[in-house]
Parts: C-alpha cells; sequence; structure tokens
C-alpha cells in the first residue's frame, strides 16, 4: 500500500516537472529571436533545443536519474531569469505600460 502511493506521487511529480518544461518551451517558442539578444541572454534556439531536451528527458528516464534534474535547472533558470528579462525588454514586464515608457515615465521624443 505504500509503494502504491509513493509510485503515485513519483507519476505526479513526474507530470509536475514535464508541465514546467512544456511551459518553458511554449513561452520560448512564441518569443522573438531579436528579444533573447536585446536581453543579452542565449540565442532562442539554443533555449529551444534545451527546454526540449529537458521536456524529453523528463518523459523518458527516470527521477531518481540525473538527467531529469538538469532538465528542472534548465526549466527553472528560463523561467526565472530569461522570462522575466525577455517580458522586461518586449515591453511586458509593467501592467499598463507601453512601450515608450522609459524607467522614469513616458519617453516623449525630447520634446
Amino acid at each position: 500500500m505504500l509503494m502504491l502511493g509513493f509510485a503515485g506521487f513519483l507519476g505526479l511529480l513526474k507530470i509536475v516537472l514535464m508541465a514546467l518544461a512544456a511551459f518553458g518551451l511554449f513561452d520560448a517558442v512564441f518569443r522573438r529571436e531579436d528579444a533573447f539578444r536585446a536581453a543579452d541572454k542565449q540565442n532562442k534556439v539554443f533555449w529551444l533545443i534545451i527546454l526540449g531536451l529537458a521536456l524529453v528527458v523528463s518523459y523518458l528516464f527516470s527521477l531518481f536519474s540525473f538527467l531529469p534534474i538538469i532538465g528542472v535547472i534548465a526549466s527553472i533558470v528560463y523561467i526565472v531569469d530569461v522570462r522575466p528579462a525577455l517580458k522586461q525588454v518586449s515591453g511586458g514586464g509593467r501592467p499598463g505600460g507601453s512601450s515608450s515608457d522609459g524607467p522614469y515615465g513616458p519617453y516623449n521624443g525630447g520634446r
């Protein structure tokens, strides 16, 4: 009975890790290539490969292997570090702000 519950927990954990990698992958697919360069992060193809591999590895391998752990770390790095930088560069970092807003208010073109 205890082993059945533990296997169920590991199954749920595996689904959560796959969802984390899939979220990062789908988010990276819809980001612009120039936003990655403007945010001074690795390029888009790099993150697509890394997050795609993280998704595949989390599906194929057991959670007790080191490969899914590396995939989870890569997914967390993308979601915590790269994604906010891309949102800030793209103008989506501030609610209600426009793309012409600077750090101290709207940019009026030197008027």
